[in-house]
């Protein structure tokens, strides 16, 4: 069994590190530049940084925050937001980012997936996929555009097919639980799961570390990715994973 990965989620608009519930009702979290390293000195697996303001002004801030970075940190990490294209991708894997995570590109142009693939290997692209239960379905609707549009897709078809044009891993955050800190989306994580063969980060509703061990023992997921509890000090990786390890999981 693979060892388990603990992954802080870093969302950075106009060059800060923001945090919201549900996706809305951002707040000023600190600089990104500075967290990286930190978590990065704490033990942290990987590091994803969204640019959730994917501007054209903010892809420049971006690029700049990645290449600040990755002078910084030793650990892999996750660039995503406003990649488009092969060309977008190549520039922020230049700037010293060691994955991209693509999400409402992917979705308006899934051809996006296999180019990238072929192109940087499949280790190198994430599809991130932001899901949100639709009631009238009994099933899971991916959403857009920041969680601002849904699509009409089932999420668990979606990611079957992101597998087969070539996705190395899936970022799957669940809306309903985003920012909630009531624990992870075990329904819709396990299902996730259990429809593909590449790992799984885990995101949305992480509040303590009970919620880590059960997304890892009940849900199987490869990763669990949080923002909230480690920008504001809630818990710490080192007593996560210390935790973690207590509890009897292969932790990094």
């Amino acid at each position: 069994m693979l060892a388990k990965r603990i992954i802080p989620c870093l969302d950075v608009k106009e060059g800060r590190v923001v945090k919201g519930v549900n996706f809305v009702n951002l707040r000023d979290a600190g600089d990104p530049v500075e967290l990286a390293a930190l978590y990065d000195r704490e033990g942290a697996d990987e590091l994803v940084f969204l640019d959730i303001s994917a501007s054209v002004e903010g892809r420049e801030t971006m690029v700049d925050v990645v290449r600040r970075t990755a002078g910084e940190i030793s650990i892999p990490f996750t660039v995503g937001g406003g990649i488009s294209s092969v060309e977008d991708m190549k520039k922020i894997l230049r700037a010293g980012a060691d994955k991209i995570g693509i999400n409402t590109a992917a979705v308006l142009n899934p051809q996006l997936i296999n180019e990238g693939s072929q192109r940087f290997g499949a280790q190198c692209i994430v599809v991130a996929v932001d899901a949100k239960f639709n009631a009238e379905w009994n099933d899971w609707e991916v959403y857009t555009h920041g969680g601002r549009k849904p699509t009409g897709m089932k999420a668990l078809e979606w990611v079957r097919e992101a597998e087969q044009r070539g996705a190395g891993e899936i970022l799957l955050t669940s809306m309903d639980a985003d920012g909630t800190k009531d624990g992870f989306d075990l329904p819709l994580t396990k299902a996730v799961c259990e429809a593909i063969h590449i790992p799984v980060i885990a995101s949305g509703g992480a509040g303590k570390p009970e919620h880590f061990y059960d997304v890892f023992d009940q849900a199987n997921a490869d990763a669990g990715l949080a923002a909230t509890i480690f920008h504001y000090k809630e818990i710490s990786i080192p007593a996560l994973k210390t935790e973690l390890k207590a509890e009897g999981v292969e932790i990094r």
